[in-house]
């Protein structure tokens, strides 16, 4: 599996994703960022439609996206790139977001420029729904190469495996915590097949409570993600604020160590720059899904008639994501020496630097992030499975997704950690292609619809809602 991932994740899709990024962030002269405030001003409901098509409103969307992708990938994925790219993978995590937050703007507002009906005839956003509709049906194979790449790409196996982790090894291994530099690993009991009996029991627990919310659609998974995120991120934030205040001296050490490991690659896995952008790369695209084509399904569902709002609102995400939340829990980790520790990955290296960083509570903080980041995450990723089925088996067939999902709640409960984080990488990769291909075959479209907007905006003939 760590072949499929690696050679699915080599040097030109880097290029495309990070290339592409560039790309248009040089194509948009700047515009988006320019106008980052009317992003937020967005999100305070000003400018919301109840009578405009779509599902959700703007804040709706935004914590549906962030309920994905504020989750794992900020607080074990980051570890994972320590762990295995060294501090310079940080640094290329930040040039993800940075060319990102560009990326985003113009697949999101893609999603809504470009969306169609699906066969029931409701309105549908999304990768695959811009390549038939704005690239149209010649296009379609590659439509249907992003929905089958999906159906595996959005299962919520890593956020499952983590959340099972950190609960078997700090509140159901036999003999507790041992302190701060060493987690027990080890089960007291474990079935005749190999599996703990802790991972099988927090599996079927994490199926019955995810089952009660995505059933609902995404309706009830915006209306639940928009109470639980905000108030985790604002936790899991202070906590990490405390941590990085308490060693506020050595924060330029740390800034400087993560830029200049970047282009020498002295603390990865081999020395090599190439492991140290690689890793990088994949675990911002994992933090942020800047153009992994997720983020613009989430918003394609939107009630708004203006599609650049909708890309606006997008690109706020890899500022939040990985510019913000990321580089806090590097810091974190950085600063209390865990990442050293030799065989300690994920959530588990996490867990060490806030019981290190926050004494007594620490822990428990993080646990409570955690367990809601999963869940939010694991909500979200439901929804974005269901509407690939949905493109490739109809409407009347959406609903047996749940059905596959929830059973990869399970299975990602009990396997490695190795296992997933190979398998969803190389899926996130196939489903990067045809969605950078196809934003920046439509990219003078946006350009063009941006335009519009911002003269409109300028001019006065401009509605507030």
């Amino acid at each position: 599996m760590i072949e499929f991932a690696n050679h699915a994740w080599g040097a030109p899709l880097l290029v495309l994703l990070v290339g592409g990024g560039i790309f248009f962030l040089l194509y948009c002269r700047f515009i988006p960022y320019r106008h980052f405030g009317h992003g937020v001003e967005i999100l305070t409901g000003k400018y919301d439609d109840p009578d405009a098509p779509g599902d959700i409103n703007h804040f709706q969307a935004l914590s549906s996206a962030l309920a994905a992708t504020v989750g794992m990938g900020n607080i074990s994925g980051v570890a994972i790139a320590l762990g295995t790219g060294g501090p310079g993978a940080i640094f290329w995590m930040w040039i993800t977001a940075l060319v990102g937050m560009a990326t985003k703007f113009f697949s999101c507002t893609l999603s809504i420029l470009y969306r169609g009906e699906d066969t029931s005839g409701k309105i549908q956003g999304g990768p695959m729904y811009y390549i038939r509709e704005g690239l149209g049906k010649k296009w379609k194979p590659l439509a249907i190469f992003f929905s089958f790449a999906g159906l595996i790409g959005c299962t919520p196996m890593f956020q499952s495996n983590q959340l099972t982790q950190i609960l078997r090894d700090s509140v159901f291994a036999e003999n507790g915590w041992l302190g701060y530099n060493q987690f027990l690993l080890e089960d007291s009991v474990i079935t005749e097949t190999g599996f703990r009996v802790s991972d099988i029991i927090v599996g079927i627990v994490l199926v019955i409570l995810v089952s009660l919310v995505i059933f609902g659609g995404i309706k009830r998974i915006g209306q639940v993600a928009a109470r639980l995120v905000p108030a985790m991120v604002v936790i899991y934030v202070l906590t990490v604020v405390y941590i990085i205040i308490n060693n506020i001296v050595d924060v330029p050490y740390y800034l400087w160590l993560i830029v200049s490991d970047a282009f020498t690659g002295q603390a990865a896995a081999g020395g090599a720059i190439g492991v140290v952008i690689s890793y990088g790369v994949r675990r911002g695209a994992f933090s942020n899904e800047a153009g992994i084509g997720m983020e613009a399904m989430a918003h394609g569902a939107a009630k708004t008639k203006e599609p650049v709002r909708e890309g606006l609102v997008a690109m706020l995400e890899p500022a939040i994501d990985t510019l913000l939340i990321c580089t806090m829990t590097a810091l974190a980790i950085l600063m209390t020496g865990v990442w050293t520790e030799p065989d300690v990955d994920g959530i588990t290296m996490t867990a060490m630097a806030f019981e290190a960083g926050v004494p007594t509570i620490g822990l428990y903080l993080l646990i409570l992030c955690v367990f809601i980041f999963s869940i939010t995450t694991m909500f979200t990723y439901s929804y974005y499975g269901s509407k690939c089925l949905n493109f490739l088996a109809g409407a009347h067939n959406k609903h047996y997704y749940n059905y596959f999902y929830i059973f990869t709640i399970f299975f990602g409960s009990i396997t490695t950690i190795d296992m997933v984080v190979n398998l969803i990488d190389g899926f996130f990769a196939l489903m990067a292609i045809p969605t950078m291909t196809a934003s920046l075959l439509l990219a003078p479209k946006v350009m063009k619809a941006t335009r519009n907007y911002f003269n409109r905006r300028e001019n006065g003939d401009f509605k507030t809602y």
